[in-house]
């Protein structure tokens, strides 16, 4: 039940700074994409190959959310989509990056690695094969104001990776 909380407080987190990123970066919805009979699209959910608990499932609700939104493409079952999106969660790391003066670290960089591919159905073709995606967000270790956390700085890094998929997918290919 927690897990379940703590996974939804996180993709209302990612769309909110998506929403938020995308009102503030002028982004368009408007339908960019090169190939018009791509409309439909199937989201395979990401294989987690990091540590991290329900990553993979916590980007791919987020990249299908986004993709929602967008109301560019949309999300359907495999059976009835034009294009597949899959792919791999390959890194989730904690790095640090400050210390006190006793030298203890208390400032933290997540960093999001993910790899992707889309693929059409109909004709086999590749759009872009197992394309790097990287989000990165930064905590305090006990932060006196309470507003960087970890679960802050993942949702920082899941943001960035989310609006990179979606410029991709909808607009530069």
């Amino acid at each position: 039940m927690m897990a379940d909380m703590k996974r939804m407080l996180f993709l209302a987190g990612l769309l909110a700074m998506l929403g938020a990123a995308a009102a503030g970066c002028a982004y368009s919805t408007s339908r960019g994409r090169v190939d018009e009979n791509i409309q439909r699209v199937y989201v395979e959910y990401l294989d987690n190959h990091t540590p991290e608990p329900n990553i993979g499932v916590d980007l791919t609700n987020a990249i299908i959310e986004s993709i929602q939104v967008d109301n560019t493409l949309k999300v359907v079952s495999e059976a009835d989509a034009d294009a597949i999106i899959n792919g791999r969660v390959t890194r989730y790391n904690l790095k640090p990056l400050g210390a006190r003066q006793d030298l203890t670290v208390n400032e933290y960089q997540v960093q999001i690695a993910v790899m992707l591919s889309f693929n059409v159905r109909a004709t086999g073709e590749t759009i872009f094969k197992d394309k790097r995606f990287l989000g990165t967000g930064v905590y305090v270790l006990d932060d006196p104001t309470g507003q960087t956390t970890e679960r802050t700085a993942k949702t920082e890094a899941g943001r960035e990776i989310v609006i990179d998929i979606l410029a991709i997918v909808v607009e530069d290919w």
